[in-house]
C-alpha cells in the first residue's frame, strides 16, 4: 500500500509538471503588536523578501495588514517599525485555498537610530511568550504538517526535539527522564485536560491521536523547563496550545479524508461590518489502522472531535472570543472463545471503553492605552472514563475483573494584567481560581472473583494560583523575574514558586541565557482519596505537591541566517515525591496502574541532568535539517537511602530530521515534497523478574528490592512523510502519506505471563500506523 501511494503521488507531480498553469496568487494578511504589551502598533511596514517586485504593505490603526495578489510558494517575511527591532518569519508557506495571517510581535529598542543599520531577528528559534527565556520552543502547524513523524500531531512533533523521547504505539512523551503525568495541556491560556484520543490508557499523559486539528491551531509553545512565573501546576513541561482566529472576510473551507478519518473544516467572517469571524474544524473515524495503539483485538473503535473558535472585537469594549474543543472515543476487545487458544490474560478479556473529554472558554481582552492590557477568560472542562473489564472463567464464564467509572469537572477563572511600564520593564500579574469536581469510582477483583472498591468518592475542591512577573531590559542583558504561589483548598497545602531568567545577547549572532524555577505539580484526584485497609480514612489525602527544582544554562549560536546552533545543560532536583514508607516504590515512575492502593508519605526524591544539543538549519532553497542529541541521568530514591534508576532513565536520544521541497509545474506553483527521520534511543528501564513469585501468583511480578537495572534494547524508529500540494484558481489540493515506524521496529511494551508456558515474556509489537490522505482548500 505504501509503494502504491507514493507511486501514486509522483504519477500527480508527473502530470502537473507539464500542465498549463497561470499565476495563483493568495492573500497574506495579519498584525504586527508590541511583544511586551501586546498592543498593535500601527504605521508599522511588512515586506515580502523574495518577490521582485518587492511586495508588501503598511499597517492600520489596528496593526493589521493585508497584502494581496502574493504568488503561491515560500517567503520570508519582514516587519520593521521605527524604535523597534525588525523581525523576520522564515519558511511561510503561501498556497491556494486559505489565506494566510501571521502575526509579527517586535521589541522595542530605545537606543535604535534610523542611520543605524540592525540585522532583523529570526523569529523562530524563540518562544512565542517572550519570557520563556530557556527551554521553550515554539510549536509550527506548518512544520507538524511537514515534518517526518509529526501526523498533524503537538506530541508527536514535540518528541523530535532535543531532550524528548517517545513511543511508536502512544503519544505520551518523556521530558528530560520525567514522566508524562508531569506534562501540562493548556489552551488559549487556561489548563485543560488531556486532548489526545484514547488517552492514558497505554500510559498518563499520552494517548493514540491528537484532538487538536492543523486546520484550527494557531502557532503554539512547547517549554521544557525552568517555565517562567505565570506557569502553574505543571512539572515536566508545559504545551501552551493556541487556536489561531478565523478570516474576517473570506469564506474559506477544506474536506480531507483519510485512512484514519474525515476532517471537514470552515471559516469565515460572522459579520463582515464588526470584523467578527469564526472557525470550527470536525473528525470523525471508525478504522482498523488505529488498533494498533490500542488493546490487542481491539473491536468496534472509533472516535470523532469537535473544536471551535469565535472572535467578536469591538470598538470600545475590547475583544472578545469563545473557543470550545471536545472529543469522544469508544474502544475495547473481545475475548477469545475458544480456550485451547488462551496465552495470555488479554485473549480472554472483555473490555468496553467509552472516554469524553471538553473545554470550552469565554476570553476577554482589553487595552488602557497602548500599554496596559487586561486578559480574562472564564472556562469549563470535563473529561471521563468509562472502563468494564470482563475474564472469561474455565466454563466461558465472564467474571468481573476491574471497573473504573470517573468523571472530572473543571470551572477556571483567569485573569492577567499585562503592563509596559516602560522601555525597560515591564510587569504581568495574574491570578486562577480552578474549582475541580470529581466523581470517583474505581474496582478491582479479588482473588475469589469478587470486585472490591479502592476509590470512591464525590466532592469539589479548589486550586488557587497567584503570580507576578517583571522583565526588565539593560542594553543585551533582559532579566525576568518573578513569583507564584499555589494553594490546595483539599488540604490546605501550599507552595510559593520563585522563577528567574536571565539573557545576555553577547552579539547578534551568540547568546548565553540562565533560567531557575521550583516547580510543583498535584498528583491524579483519584491518588487523594484512596481508601484505608478498612475504608474508615482516606490516608492520602494529606499529600503535599510534588515539587522539583529547575536550572538551565543555555547558549544559541546563529551561525548564519539559516543554520541555528543551541545547547543546554540543565540540573533538575525533585523532592516531596509520594512514596511507600520502607520500599523502592514511587509515583515518579507511575506509567497507566489505575488501580492503586496504598498508603503514600511525601519522602521520595529525584534527580534528572543531563545536556541537549539541537542543530536546526531552516528551510533554504528547499532544504531544512534538524540534528538533536540528549545525554541524560535520571534516578529516583524512595523511602530508602539509594538512588536508583527511574523507569524512564532512556540515557541518551537521538533525532536526524531531514527534507527537501522541490517546486514543480509549469510555473513552479505546486509544491513536492520527501521528508525523512530517524530516532534512536535507549530503551525504558525495567526491574527483574521475580520468576517465582511470578508462577506461584500466574501473574508478572518484579523484584522491587533493585528496581530498575534493566533496560530494554535501543530502539531505531524511522518515520517518512511525502506531500504534494498542487494549487489551482480557486482551490488547493494535497495529497499526503505519512508512516510512523516505516522500518516496522518491535517496540518493547513490557512483559505479559504466558499460560501455555507458565512464564513471564517480554512483549514486543512491531505497530506501523501508515496514513495516506487527500486535501481539498476552496
Amino acid at each position: 500500500m505504501i509503494l502504491r501511494s507514493m507511486l501514486l503521488i509522483a504519477v500527480l507531480v508527473g502530470l502537473q509538471r507539464y500542465s498549463y498553469a497561470q499565476t495563483i496568487t493568495q492573500q497574506v494578511r495579519g498584525q504586527v503588536v508590541d511583544q511586551t504589551s501586546q498592543a498593535p502598533l500601527p504605521f508599522a511596514t511588512v515586506i515580502i523578501l523574495q518577490t521582485e517586485p518587492m511586495l508588501g504593505a503598511t499597517t492600520d490603526e489596528d496593526g493589521n495588514f493585508v497584502i494581496n495578489n502574493v504568488p503561491v510558494g515560500r517567503y520570508n517575511l519582514q516587519a520593521s517599525y521605527m524604535g523597534y527591532e525588525p523581525v523576520i518569519i522564515p519558511e511561510v508557506l503561501v498556497t491556494k485555498g486559505k489565506a494566510l495571517s501571521l502575526t509579527f510581535k517586535l521589541v522595542e529598542n530605545a537606543e535604535m537610530l534610523d542611520e543605524i543599520e540592525v540585522t532583523p531577528r529570526i523569529q523562530k528559534e524563540s518562544a512565542i511568550n517572550p519570557n520563556a527565556m530557556v527551554s521553550a520552543r515554539m510549536l509550527s502547524v506548518e512544520e507538524a504538517n511537514r515534518y517526518a513523524g509529526g501526523f498533524d500531531d503537538p506530541a508527536r512533533l514535540a518528541s523530535s526535539f532535543a531532550g524528548v523521547a517517545s513511543n511508536v504505539a502512544n503519544n505520551a512523551i518523556v521530558i528530560r527522564g520525567n514522566a508524562p503525568k508531569f506534562l501540562q495541556w493548556k489552551m488559549e491560556g487556561v489548563e485543560i485536560p488531556n486532548p489526545n484520543h484514547f488517552a492514558d490508557l497505554a500510559a498518563f499523559g499520552g494517548g493514540g491521536l491528537t484532538a487538536l486539528s492543523s486546520n484550527l491551531l494557531a502557532n503554539s509553545d512547547f517549554l521544557t523547563g525552568a517555565f517562567p512565573a505565570e506557569y502553574n501546576n505543571a512539572l515536566s513541561g508545559v504545551f501552551d496550545i493556541q487556536m489561531r482566529n478565523g478570516n474576517n472576510t473570506d469564506h474559506e473551507h477544506s474536506v480531507q479524508v483519510g485512512a484514519i478519518g474525515i476532517d471537514l473544516s470552515s471559516e469565515g467572517p460572522l459579520s463582515k461590518n464588526k470584523r467578527s469571524s469564526y472557525v470550527v474544524n470536525y473528525r470523525y473515524s471508525t478504522l482498523g489502522l488505529i488498533a494498533p495503539v490500542l488493546p490487542e483485538d481491539a473491536q468496534g473503535t472509533n472516535y470523532q472531535d469537535l473544536a471551535f473558535k469565535l472572535k467578536f472585537p469591538t470598538e470600545n469594549a475590547g475583544v472578545f472570543s469563545i473557543w470550545g474543543i471536545g472529543l469522544s472515543d469508544k474502544s475495547g476487545a473481545e475475548p477469545e472463545t475458544d480456550s485451547e487458544k488462551w496465552e495470555y490474560y488479554q485473549d480472554k478479556e472483555d473490555q468496553k471503553v467509552n472516554q469524553y473529554m471538553g473545554a470550552t472558554g469565554l476570553n476577554h481582552k482589553f487595552f488602557f492605552g497602548s500599554n496596559t492590557s487586561l486578559n480574562s477568560t472564564l472556562a469549563f472542562s470535563t473529561n471521563g472514563i468509562d472502563l468494564k473489564t470482563k475474564r472469561l472463567n474455565d466454563l466461558l464464564e465472564a467474571q468481573d475483573h476491574n471497573l473504573i467509572d470517573n468523571k472530572y469537572y473543571n470551572v477556571t477563572f483567569k485573569s492577567v494584567l499585562n503592563n509596559k511600564v516602560s522601555d525597560r520593564h515591564a510587569n504581568k500579574t495574574g491570578i486562577t481560581v480552578t474549582g475541580m469536581g470529581y466523581d470517583l469510582l474505581l474496582q478491582e477483583a479479588d482473588d475469589a472473583g469478587e470486585l472490591n472498591t479502592l476509590v470512591t468518592d464525590k466532592g469539589f475542591s479548589t486550586l488557587l494560583s497567584a503570580y507576578t512577573n517583571s522583565t526588565f531590559f539593560y542594553n543585551q542583558f533582559t532579566v525576568n523575574a518573578g513569583i507564584n504561589f499555589q494553594y490546595f483548598t483539599l488540604n490546605q497545602n501550599r507552595t510559593i514558586e520563585p522563577r528567574l531568567g536571565i539573557s545576555y545577547e553577547i552579539d547578534e549572532k551568540h547568546k548565553l541565557s540562565l533560567g531557575y524555577g521550583l516547580h510543583s505539580r498535584l498528583e491524579r484526584i483519584n491518588t487523594y482519596f484512596t481508601k484505608s485497609s478498612d475504608g474508615s480514612s482516606f490516608p492520602n489525602k494529606n499529600l503535599d505537591f510534588t515539587k522539583a527544582h529547575h536550572i538551565v544554562l543555555g547558549y544559541d549560536w546563529n551561525i548564519n541566517e539559516s543554520l541555528h546552533l543551541k545547547i543546554e545543560p540543565y540540573y533538575q532536583y525533585l523532592f516531596d515525591i509520594p512514596v511507600i514508607a520502607d520500599s523502592t516504590f514511587s509515583l515518579l515512575n507511575l506509567q497507566d496502574d489505575w488501580f492503586i492502593s496504598d498508603t503514600f508519605v511525601n519522602n521520595g526524591k529525584g534527580r534528572n541532568y543531563g545536556i541537549d544539543f539541537t542543530l536546526e538549519q531552516y528551510m533554504s532553497r528547499g532544504f531544512y535539517f534538524l540534528f538533536t542529541t540528549s545525554l541524560f541521568q535520571s534516578e529516583y530514591k524512595g523511602d530508602t537511602d539509594e538512588w536508583y534508576n527511574t523507569r524512564f532513565n532512556r540515557n541518551y536520544l537521538v533525532n536526524a530530521l531531514v527534507g527537501k521541497e522541490y517546486n514543480v509545474g509549469r510555473e513552479n506553483q505546486n509544491l513536492f515534497s520527501v521528508n525523512l527521520r530517524l530516532s534512536v534511543q535507549g530503551g525504558d528501564k525495567y526491574s527483574v523478574i521475580d520468576k517465582q513469585q511470578s508462577a506461584l501468583q500466574q501473574d508478572v511480578v518484579y523484584d522491587e528490592t533493585n528496581p530498575f537495572t534493566q533496560q530494554a534494547k535501543t530502539s531505531v524508529v524511522t518515520h517518512v512523510t511525502v506531500n504534494y500540494k498542487w494549487n489551482k484558481q480557486k482551490s488547493a489540493h494535497e495529497l499526503s502519506l505519512k508512516v510512523i515506524n516505516a522500518n516496522n521496529y518491535k517496540e518493547f511494551l513490557g512483559h505479559r505471563y504466558n499460560l501455555k508456558t507458565q512464564s513471564v515474556e517480554m512483549y514486543r509489537e512491531a505497530l506501523i500506523v501508515p496514513n495516506v490522505s487527500y486535501k481539498i482548500s476552496f
